[in-house]
This record gives structure tokens, sequence and C-alpha cells, in this order.
């Protein structure tokens, strides 16, 4: 019912970093360079220029419908496309600039060595690489340059993290951070939260004038006919006859006829309803008119019936606390937004150092509970993000953490139990690999960095708007 407000007071207390291995890019330094001369150039990066028809061309070619980008350009799509072709122009600039070549027998050679061209005995066989080509509808000549693009950005960064080779120090450390058993205290908070049945009225008509425009409330006035071959030609078969009548009742909505006369041909008693407000537990029916209101009059499929409904009225108001249901969610949202605040004075506690040992056994008296993780992956208890927090913290550090549930538990580390990692081991060599990406990654961001600092990137803006009208 208050879906606009339903994630009110949620809140996540665990993060966690994410390695990127696509460099992003950021657009700064708009239009102003831009000339009546260059309303063509939709991106200029120093002093190569992106045209329209360029961004044109590689839009047909990300294979993304055209009906997809027109019904997304409230979110941005245009934006985001434009700006992987501008990462993508990028990385050739640095290619070129560092003289990064493949020549023909080696670009020739990675279409001959694809086991989607080989035959069972190894040999590349020319009848499957046109097969693939037909198939996917691409020309020799556009898979071997885009084939080739790829591998030279491939040797791009290869050359950027060549010889990244982690000391063994390091493979061991992030061996033991990972495998090590971590023993903590936790509090389950839920019993420190005020209990719903302790709220009074009062409470949730102050929530509901805090927060009026959250919280309006649609109000529907509608009426819907169900129809069926049973009630509109007397016999239970979906024939011709049927169909060519639901087909008139589609014209007969678009000649704006009314609800009343198209259903008064059939003799087909309507369902009237007043004062409807979304709620799961209403009939499937009546809650897909509800997500259909803002189109008035039409008609659509339900199971084995037609449903031709007409909006008479919809209305917003101030959510009324003497519906049983309403004053339901109005009250689980003045409870969470209660946890919530608890919980954030809890963490901001902890913060500030403000929270210590005996703040902890004060607080916890016979709630606490002890409990020991195995490694990093051990979420049998706690979610994973909050596992892996866990494990970035030091001995007697408190933080607060959440179970896949989301309840929220007040956590301190009492100790931790490494594991060394035997150098015969078989995960010695995975987590050779797994050290070596995580530096290259770290270069890889160092690089982005440097990237941002070396291309000045202006985007025309009113060739972007032009490009977007071009989709509604």
């Amino acid at each position: 019912m208050i879906s606009s407000f339903r994630n009110f007071a949620k809140t996540k207390f665990a993060g966690i970093l994410v390695f990127i291995m696509i460099i992003p890019f950021v657009f700064w330094g708009m239009g102003s360079m831009f000339s009546s001369g260059n309303t063509n150039t939709i991106v200029k990066i120093n002093n190569t220029n992106i045209s329209t028809k360029e961004f044109i061309d590689y839009l047909n070619n990300s294979g993304v419908p055209e009906k997809t980008i027109g019904d997304n350009l409230d979110n941005n799509i245009i934006e985001e496309m434009l700006s992987g072709l501008i990462s993508t122009t990028l990385l050739d600039l640095e290619v070129k600039d560092y003289k990064i070549l493949i020549t023909e027998n080696t670009l020739s050679r990675k279409i001959k060595n694809n086991k989607n061209f080989l035959d069972e005995n190894g040999n590349f066989q020319r009848l499957k690489y046109e097969k693939f080509l037909l198939e996917n509808n691409q020309s020799a000549p556009r898979f071997e340059l885009s084939l080739r693009g790829r591998e030279l950005q491939k040797n791009l960064f290869d050359y950027i993290g060549a010889g990244t080779v982690s000391p063994k120090f390091l493979v061991n450390k992030l061996y033991e951070e990972e495998n090590k058993k971590v023993e903590l205290e936790f509090i389950d908070l839920k019993s420190f939260y005020k209990k719903k049945e302790t709220f009074t009225d009062d409470d949730l008509e102050k929530f509901i004038a805090q927060n009026k425009d959250q919280l309006k409330v649609e109000y529907l006035d509608f009426k819907y006919a169900v129809i069926n071959p049973k009630n509109l030609i007397g016999i239970d078969e979906f024939n011709q006859t049927f169909f060519d009548k639901i087909d008139q009742i589609e014209i007969d909505i678009s000649n704006e006829m009314t609800f009343e006369n198209i259903i008064s041909k059939s003799k087909i008693e309507p369902v009237k309803i007043k004062n409807f407000i979304f709620s799961p537990k209403k009939n499937d029916i009546e809650k897909k008119i509800f997500e259909l209101r803002n189109n008035k009059f039409d008609i659509f499929e339900n199971g084995d019936d037609y449903i031709l409904y007409q909006i008479q009225n919809i209305s917003e108001r101030d959510p009324d606390i003497s519906d049983n249901q309403t004053k339901n969610e109005v009250l689980e949202l003045v409870y969470q937004k209660n946890r919530f605040e608890y919980n954030k004075k809890l963490f901001d506690q902890i913060s500030t150092k403000k929270f210590d040992n005996n703040d902890f056994v004060t607080m916890g008296k016979d709630k606490i509970n002890t409990i020991k993780l195995n490694s990093i992956k051990d979420n049998k208890k706690f979610n994973i993000n909050a596992v892996e927090i866990l494990y970035s913290l030091p001995v007697n550090s408190f933080t607060l953490i959440n179970d896949d549930k989301n309840n929220i538990y007040l956590a301190k580390i009492t100790k931790f139990e490494n594991k060394l990692i035997n150098d015969e081991n078989s995960l010695a060599s995975d987590y050779l690999d797994k050290q070596n990406s995580n530096i290259r990654n770290s270069m890889l961001k160092s690089y982005d960095l440097y990237l941002n600092s070396k291309y000045d990137v202006v985007l025309n803006q009113k060739t972007i708007e032009r490009v977007k009208n071009f989709f509604k």
C-alpha cells in the first residue's frame, strides 16, 4: 500500500571493496568548447573527436534493441553506452600511444586455435568458422576487427601489469587472513528495540505528520468485468468466434465506446470497487488493475479470462489508521524507523570510540553468545559481507553485523587463530594467483587515475540530447 516508503529505515552496516577490471571514466568540462561548426561531434578526447555517426554505429552494433534504448532514456542508458564508447576509445588511444601491434599471422593463429572452429582431431575447419559468422550475423572482416581490438586491449593490460609476481610473504598473509579462525561474542539486538505493541496511536499520527509526502496512499474507484467463452458466447470453448468478439472489444475501446455499452452487449454483470487500496492480500485481478492504473480503460488477459476494466477515480490521501491494514503497515514503518535509529546511535558510539568492553558487558548481561568462524567464507550464521568485515577488524574491536534475514547483532572479536599455508598444499598456487590478481587490480586502479589526468574528455550535451530525441 505505502509502496513508495517501504524501504524507510533500512540500512546496511557492512560494505565490501570491489575491484573492477573494467576501467570507469568520468565526464567533465561539458559543452563549453563546442561551436556551431562542431555539432556533429558528441565527445572530444584531447584532439580526438567522436562523431554522432560513430556513436549511432556503436549503438547499432551493441545488440541492444532500439525499443529498449527508448524505454530507458530516463535511466541514463544513452550516457552509459556513451561511457562504454569513450572507454573503448581511450584504450584504443593508449594502444596507439604504446605502439602495441597485432600481426596478421598472430590474428590468424588466434582464429585457427579457437576451439569453436576445430574438429574432433583439433584441426581448423573453415566451414565451422563461416557457420559461426552466419549464426552471429557477422562478416569475417568485422569479426576479425573486433578480435584484433580485444587482443590489443588484452596486450595493453598485460603490458601494464607485466612481471607482476607477489612475494611469498604477501601470499602467506593473504592465506592467513582468509583462513584464520575468528572467535567472537555477539548480542542479538532484537530485545533492545521498542516493542510494536508499545507504540500508541499518537506515535503513529506523529510519524504520519512528519512523513506526509512519502506516506500518501492511492485510493481507486473502478469497475471490471470478467470475460470468458462461457459468458461471452455461451460455450466453454476458445474458438474463432470468441477471439473475434475480443478483437471487437479492443476496437470499441479504441473508438471510445463506454464501458457500460461494451458489457451491455454481452449482459455481463460488472464488479464495482470503491476506495481500493493496494494490499498483497487482495485478489490478483484487482491488484493487476491497480498496477495498470495509468491506463484508465483497457482489457487484459488473466489466466483463461479476459478482464475489461475502467478506472473512474484516483485520489491520494493521508493514511487512515482507523483501517486495520493501514494501521499495521504504518506501525511496521514506525517500528523499523525506531530500530534503525537505535542501530545508528549504537554504531555512532562504536565509530567514535565511545563504546567499550564495560558497556558491552553491561548491555549483554545474560544475552552474550559466542561463536567461532572457520574462514572468511563461513556464512552459516552471518551474512557473507558481514563476515568479511569481521575479518578486516582487529581483536577486541566492536561492530554491528547482520545475518541473511537482516537481524542485527552487536559483535566483539575476542580471538584470531592463525593457520599457516603449506608450500606443498595445492592451495598455495591458488593463493599465489589470487594475490597476483590483487596486485594487478591495484595497478589498474592507479592506471585509471593516470588516464583521467592524461585525457580531457568533453561532452557535447546538446548533441547527446538530439540523440535521445531520436529514440523518443
